[in-house]
C-alpha cells in the first residue's frame, strides 16, 4: 500500500515527531568530535576523552597514519603481489566484502573500478577463461584468502570484464553482487556489450562465477551499491550520478521468488518492480532533493514509484522522472544493512543541488518508510588541512557501535568513526602522496569493511591500489 504525503503529515501530527528516533540528536559534524553542546545529552569531557582512540601517528614508512597501538599489513598491492595465475593485483581497489572461510581464513571480495578498453591500464582484471563478460572491458574484482594468522595471502579473478566495479553488498547468502558504475551501451569507448549492470560473484564456488550474467532485473544505470533486506527479501541501491543528480532504489522480487545463491541470475529481465523514491516531510510537502536536511533528525516520509524503462534503453532511468516527481541527491555513494535498515550515503552536495554540504548518512526504515538523517558534515573550509572530514562514501557498521566510513574527499583521506549521535573521530590516515612536495595528493579510501570475528579492519587505498589490513585494541564507541 502506498505511504503518501498525507499519511505521513498525519502521523507527524499524532506523534510530534512522526516516529521515534534512534540516535538522531542535531549535530553538524565537521571536525573530530565536533557537535552541539545541547545535543549530547549528558555527555561531559570524560565522555568526549573515551570518543575514538586518540590523535593518529605518522607513518614512517609514508602509508598509515593510525592511532598508538595500532598497526596494519599490507594484504595486495598492485604491481608487487601477484594472482595464482602469476598476474600482478589488479589497480584500482574499490568496495570490498569479508566471508568466513576454510580452517579459520578470511575470504574478501575485492572490486577494481576500472573503466574503458583494457588498454587504458597497466593492471586490468586479467581475461580469465569463463570468468568473462565483455573482453573489451577492464574492470571486475578479485577473491583474496587471508589465513587465519596472516601468513599466507592468495588472490584470484572472481569475474572479469565489467566496467567501473565501484561498491557492490554482500548478500544474507554469502555471495558478492558487484556494480558496475557506468551506462557504457555497445560500441561506446570501445565496449562490445552494455553495461551498467549488477553481477553476482560467489567467493566460495569458483564454478558458480563461470558464464557471468548481468541481474537485468535490477536496471542499467550508474550503479553505486546494494542492500538486501534479509526480512523481506528487497534490494536496495544507489545510482552515482549527475545531470540530474541520481537516486536509489527499491527493487521488490516477484511473488514466489526465494533468494539464494545464484538465483538472481536466472530471473527474467523484468521480473520483480524496481522503482524510486517520493519523500515527504513532516508538513506533508514534496521534496525534490535530500540535500534539503540541514539538520540530523530530519525525518522524510517515503512512497515508491515505479521505474518506466529499467533498461534505459532510450533514456537513463534518472532522466525518465520529470522535476517534482522524484527525490535525488547528490553523489549516492555506499550503503550498509543493519539495525533493521539501510545506511546510505550523499558524499557531497554543490551548486547542483539545493544545499551545499561535505557529506550525509540517512537512514531508511522499511517497516515505516521513513528516511532520518544520522550524520551530515558541514562544508570543509580547508581540505589540505588535517583535522576535519569530509566526502564519505564506502560504510560500514561497526561491531564496536557506531558506523565507520571510507573519506573521498578534497585533500587529506581518513577512515572516520562516527557514534550513534553524530560525533566523529579519525581512525586513519592516507600518508601516501601519488602528487609532489609542492602539490600533494592523496587517493581516496575505499571497501571499508570489518573480518567477520569483528578483529581486523580492512580498507584499500584506490590508487595504486592497495588492500590494508588494521588490526588494534578496538573497543566500543558510545
Amino acid at each position: 500500500m502506498p505511504f503518501t504525503r498525507r499519511d505521513f503529515a498525519k502521523r507527524s501530527a499524532y506523534t510530534g515527531a512522526g516516529v521515534a528516533l534512534v540516535g538522531s540528536a542535531g549535530v553538524l559534524a565537521t571536525a573530530p568530535g565536533a557537535v552541539g553542546a545541547e545535543d549530547i545529552h549528558g555527555a561531559d569531557a570524560a565522555d568526549a576523552a573515551r570518543l575514538g582512540y586518540g590523535p593518529l601517528v605518522s607513518d614512517p614508512k609514508g602509508i598509515l597514519a593510525l592511532p598508538k597501538g595500532f598497526r596494519y599489513r599490507i594484504i595486495t598491492r598492485t604491481g608487487e603481489t601477484t594472482l595464482e595465475t602469476g598476474e600482478s593485483t589488479p589497480s584500482n581497489h574499490d568496495g570490498t566484502a569479508t566471508f568466513p572461510g576454510t580452517r579459520g581464513a578470511t575470504l574478501l571480495v575485492n572490486n577494481h573500478e576500472l573503466k574503458g578498453p583494457r588498454s587504458g591500464w597497466p593492471h586490468p582484471v586479467p581475461l580469465t577463461e569463463g570468468l568473462v563478460y565483455d573482453p573489451a572491458a577492464s574492470g571486475g574484482c578479485t577473491v583474496v584468502e587471508v589465513s587465519k594468522h596472516g601468513d599466507h595471502v592468495s588472490e584470484w579473478v572472481g569475474i572479469a570484464g565489467t566496467s567501473t566495479n565501484c561498491a557492490g553488498g554482500r548478500t544474507p547468502w554469502g555471495t558478492w553482487l558487484t556494480c558496475e558504475e557506468t551506462e557504457d551501451k555497445a560500441g561506446q569507448h570501445g565496449m562490445t556489450k552494455d553495461h551498467g549492470y549488477v553481477f553476482e560473484v560467489d567467493p566460495h564456488d569458483r564454478r558458480a562465477n563461470r558464464d557471468p550474467k548481468p541481474i537485468k532485473a535490477l536496471g542499467r544505470y550508474a550503479h553505486e551499491a546494494v542492500v538486501v533486506d534479509p526480512k523481506r527479501g528487497d534490494l536496495y541501491l544507489t545510482e552515482d550520478a549527475s545531470g540530474p543528480n541520481g537516486l536509489f532504489y527499491r527493487w521488490t522480487p516477484p511473488r514466489g521468488f526465494e533468494h539464494g545463491r545464484g538465483k538472481l541470475r536466472t530471473l527474467a529481465d523484468d521480473a520483480g518492480a524496481l522503482r524510486a523514491p517520493v519523500c515527504y516531510d513532516s508538513g506533508g510537502r514534496f521534496v525534490d532533493d535530500l540535500s534539503r536536511a540541514t539538520k540530523t533528525g530530519t525525518v522524510y516520509g517515503v512512497d515508491w514509484v515505479d521505474v518506466p524503462d529499467r533498461d534505459a534503453k532510450s533514456t537513463p532511468v534518472r532522466k525518465q522522472f520529470t522535476d517534482g516527481r522524484i527525490t535525488r541527491a547528490r553523489k549516492l555513494e555506499g550503503m550498509w544493512w543493519a539495525d533493521g535498515g539501510a545506511y546510505i550515503v550523499s558524499s557531497f552536495a554543490r551548486e547542483e543541488s539545493p544545499v551545499q554540504h561535505d557529506g550525509q548518512v540517512w537512514f531508511y526504515d522499511p517497516k515505516r518508510r521513513t528516511l532520518t538523517l544520522k550524520v551530515l558534515l558541514g562544508v570543509n573550509p580547508d581540505p589540505a588541512e588535517d583535522g576535519a572530514f569530509d566526502g564519505p562514501d564506502n560504510i560500514t557498521v561497526s561491531p564496536y557501535g557506531g558506523l565507520v566510513i571510507a573519506e573521498d574527499g578534497e585533500g587529506i583521506q581518513h577512515l572516520f568513526g562516527a557514534t550513534e549521535d553524530g560525533r566523529t573521530y579519525p581512525i586513519a590516515r592516507n600518508e601516501l602522496n601519488i602528487g609532489s612536495a609542492e602539490e600533494p595528493e592523496f587517493s581516496e579510501f575505499t571497501g571499508v569493511v570489518f573480518s567477520p570475528d569483528g578483529h581486523t579492519l580492512y580498507a584499500n587505498i584506490q590508487d595504486p591500489g592497495i588492500m590494508l589490513a588494521i588490526t588494534g585494541p578496538w573497543r566500543r564507541q558510545r
